[in-house]
């Protein structure tokens, strides 16, 4: 593939293709039998050597649980994700399937160690006791990362997927937007989240999101009406037809028809990618380039990314920063690292230590954003689910089963991609997995 600027766009060359949407799900149609792969560059692999066990190396199966439903006879065929036969193709091709800027991988990708083995993990659930490889035959999971300080304790793909896949991240991006918000609060080009949005984007005067504040959007406390539910007919379906879909101008446009206040800002939290998109029009306004060029500059490249990764854009050339972040595995345990040590990398803080510490914990007086995921319990910061109890830990989650979990007391992370069936899926399994993994890790010494 020919190199390309940070803020150029990725489009399949020469191939037609239509979109549309049934179910809320995107369906996209190649002009082909089977897309161009993601090219592979083993170059830029931070594999183990030679001498290392194979239980420490990456591991690879062309198969997992119900393969055959998710296509494996047609090689995961890359066409739709609307069902789910294509899940698997789909979600590790989307910047193939849909327009999207790249993001170039760091000058000099940073060093991941490798354990000697993989830890043995043994967890309760549904009255049995099972192992890593018990959850890999039961769960769709297409990769699997376990990760502390700088080592790699696991690295399993599964369904025909590899290191060199670009697994999308659906609503884990929503995180990242968070985490540029606040850069862009440390370099003072927003002055204060309690400003509200049209300070900075003054197209949105005069509507309800460009009367609510920053804080607010970061909370998914905005108080204005929009519907979430996954029925296929909801405001969030307009919304990725709207930006993914490019089935409009995009921009601002995309976000003005949500703009009617069903309560008062900040008193009830309700879930709405829209404000994110908000927040990410915000970013683009105050940096004065596009989302992606900034992620690059602040977050890729200092971490060390060893591959490219891409973000989806609307017509306007906007990322959809509520989703469709794509990136390889390693990649976003390298992202989750850097959560996970509070934003720093070696001596350099990249991301504000009390930035991450005000996404990431709930406030006394913010009970509106506790408990609000009744499923798993969980509570939500600054565009990120925190786990309940007294103990910090968080997650990036997308639906479908995508998450990146991050336990800062430990520097530990577990990167998590899939296709599970149903959108809002909670994980229940993985969120068991992911307990014992910290019981488990914690207890060593550092």
């Amino acid at each position: 593939m020919a190199q390309q600027r940070p803020d150029a766009v990725m489009r399949l060359p020469g191939v037609p293709y239509r979109v549309g949407l049934i179910h809320g799900i995107l369906i996209v149609t190649l002009g082909c039998a089977s897309p161009t792969p993601v090219p592979e560059n083993r170059a830029m692999a931070t594999g183990p050597s030679q001498a290392q066990s194979l239980a420490s190396s990456p591991r690879f199966s062309s198969g997992g649980p119900d393969a055959e439903k998710y296509g494996a006879t047609e090689g995961y065929p890359v066409k739709a994700i609307s069902r789910l036969p294509f899940f698997v193709g789909s979600f590790s091709h989307y910047d193939q399937l849909l327009e999207g800027r790249t993001i170039r991988r760091a000058a000099l990708p940073s060093r991941l160690l490798r354990a000697p083995t993989e830890p043995v993990l043994r967890y309760e659930y549904q009255g049995e006791t099972r192992s890593l490889d018990d959850y890999l035959a039961r769960n769709p999971a297409t990769g699997l990362l376990i990760a502390r300080d700088d080592s790699i304790l696991v690295e399993r793909y599964q369904y025909g997927r590899t290191d060199r896949h670009r697994l999308t991240s659906f609503s884990m991006a929503k995180t990242v937007t968070a985490m540029l918000i606040g850069i862009a609060l440390a370099e003072n080009l927003i002055r204060s989240i309690d400003d509200p949005a049209a300070t900075y984007l003054p197209a949105l005067a005069d509507t309800e999101y460009g009367r609510t504040s920053l804080r607010h959007l970061l909370q998914m406390s905005s108080g204005v009406r929009f519907r979430e539910n996954f029925s296929g007919q909801d405001d969030a379906a307009r919304l990725f037809a709207a930006t993914v879909l490019q089935q409009g101008p995009g921009g601002v446009a995309a976000v003005k028809p949500y703009n009617e206040r069903a309560r008062w800002s900040g008193a009830v939290f309700s879930y709405a990618s829209v404000e994110t998109q908000v927040l990410g029009l915000v970013l683009r306004s105050v940096v004065g380039r596009p989302v992606a060029e900034y992620f690059r500059d602040r977050i890729w490249e200092p971490i060390g990314a060893e591959a490219d990764a891409t973000w989806i854009i609307d017509a306007s050339g906007q990322e959809a920063t509520y989703c469709c972040l794509n990136a390889v595995l390693r990649d976003y345990g390298r992202l989750g690292l850097l959560l996970a040590r509070d934003g720093r990398v070696g001596g350099r803080q990249i991301i504000p230590k009390e930035w991450l510490h005000a996404a990431t914990t709930i406030a006394a007086d913010n009970w509106h954003l506790r408990g609000v995921w009744d499923r798993t319990n969980f509570g939500y910061g600054y565009q990120t689910w925190i786990f309940p109890g007294e103990r910090r830990m968080f997650a990036l989650i997308g639906v479908h089963g995508q998450a990146i979990y991050v336990d800062p007391a430990n520097h530990l992370v577990m990167v998590h991609t899939a296709v599970r069936e149903r959108a809002d899926d909670p994980n229940e399994e993985t969120m068991v997995l992911w307990r014992r993994l910290v019981d488990v890790v914690g207890a060593r010494p550092q």
